[in-house]
């Protein structure tokens, strides 16, 4: 008689497992575990997925992807998920290592899969530019990707997803239309910006701007001694007032170009990692243009310095003859 009550209470559990746990049920229809490589990968899965999936991010506001080794506890959350979203373009050295060593990993989604790489000599070497991003005409790809991907995976909430891709396409456009505006202004003379390493070299190409940095693709490369005169030496010849660091770099190289130049250090600018929530960069489409708005700001005070400096020289040509015939 004693068993009698054990026996029922196991096999309420049993049928409480069996409801819980079988397909179709709550829980098997709840949101799907994704993995993003980093943040900004993540707040589009987040925009395009929306609740019916659940987002990991690996790689945290702040955080820099360049020099990021995963934990063990960050393996077994990418052997658990049903998609891992990586950047592509050889941003996550880490992945290379991990296939180096025997791991296999195949439900691995390239963001970027058809974007054409922008190449670049990073010291010696000819390297690829991991950061298409900053293109935003490349969002479109990444969406695309991102869309076709948890369409595959959710195939009944397909519809869904696409329709939270298209409204996030369009977001995308308004913002590239505003950057163009906003870049359209600055006399071509004086688009130029001095940041920490080079992030921005898509960015540069799409919108027209000479972007500068003493570090090169990767944030953990030096820069030589004759690479930072050089610098130096454009920042004073191009008027630049404002030198900006990135939200996830080390600050001693800009710190250093400020001193030598007498430009100011600006606030961050946010080109591999999101700001925290409550930072003014926590989602992409606020990421671009916060850096849009502090980089205008500092190419427009430029061209001020430059036409102040030429109404001078100019006050000063039109003085030396009247001095001259006294």
């Amino acid at each position: 008689m004693l068993l009698r009550p054990f026996a029922t209470f196991a096999l309420f559990c049993f049928a409480l497992c069996v409801a819980v746990f079988a397909p179709g049920s709550a829980r098997a229809a709840g949101p799907v575990r994704v993995v993003a490589s980093f943040s900004i990968l993540a707040d589009m899965l987040k925009n395009i997925g929306g609740n019916d999936v659940s987002v990991t991010n690996l790689i945290g506001p702040d955080a820099d992807p360049h020099a990021f080794d995963p934990t063990p506890d960050d393996m077994r959350t990418i052997a658990a998920a049903r998609l891992v979203f990586i950047n592509g373009l050889g941003l996550e050295g880490w992945l290379t290592r991990l296939k180096s060593q025997g791991e296999t990993h195949n439900h691995i989604v390239t963001a970027s899969a058809g974007i054409a790489p922008r190449l670049m000599k990073d010291g010696k070497k000819t390297a690829i530019d991991p950061h298409a991003w900053q293109d935003m005409t490349n969002a479109h790809v990444y969406v695309r990707n991102i869309a076709d991907a948890l369409a595959a995976a959710l195939p009944d909430e397909a519809d869904a997803i696409r329709k939270r891709a298209e409204d996030y396409d369009k977001k995308i456009d308004d913002t590239d239309k505003w950057i163009r505006s906003q870049i359209d202004d600055i006399p071509p003379a004086r688009r130029l910006v001095i940041t920490s390493h080079d992030a921005f070299g898509y960015f540069s190409r799409a919108y027209g701007v000479q972007m500068l940095a003493p570090q090169g693709l990767s944030t953990e490369t030096e820069p030589s001694a004759a690479d930072l005169a050089k610098l130096d030496r454009q920042v004073r010849d191009n008027h630049v007032t404002t030198v900006f660091l990135e939200n996830m770099s080390d600050p001693r190289l800009i710190e250093r170009i400020a001193r030598d130049t007498d430009a100011q250090v600006g606030k961050p600018l946010y080109a591999d990692a999101l700001s925290p929530p409550d930072g003014p960069a926590p989602d992409y489409l606020r990421m671009m243009r916060y850096n849009v708005t502090k980089m205008v700001a500092t190419m427009r005070e430029a061209d001020e310095k430059q036409q102040a400096d030429a109404a001078a020289r100019a006050n000063n040509t039109s003085i030396a003859p009247e001095i001259a015939d006294e």
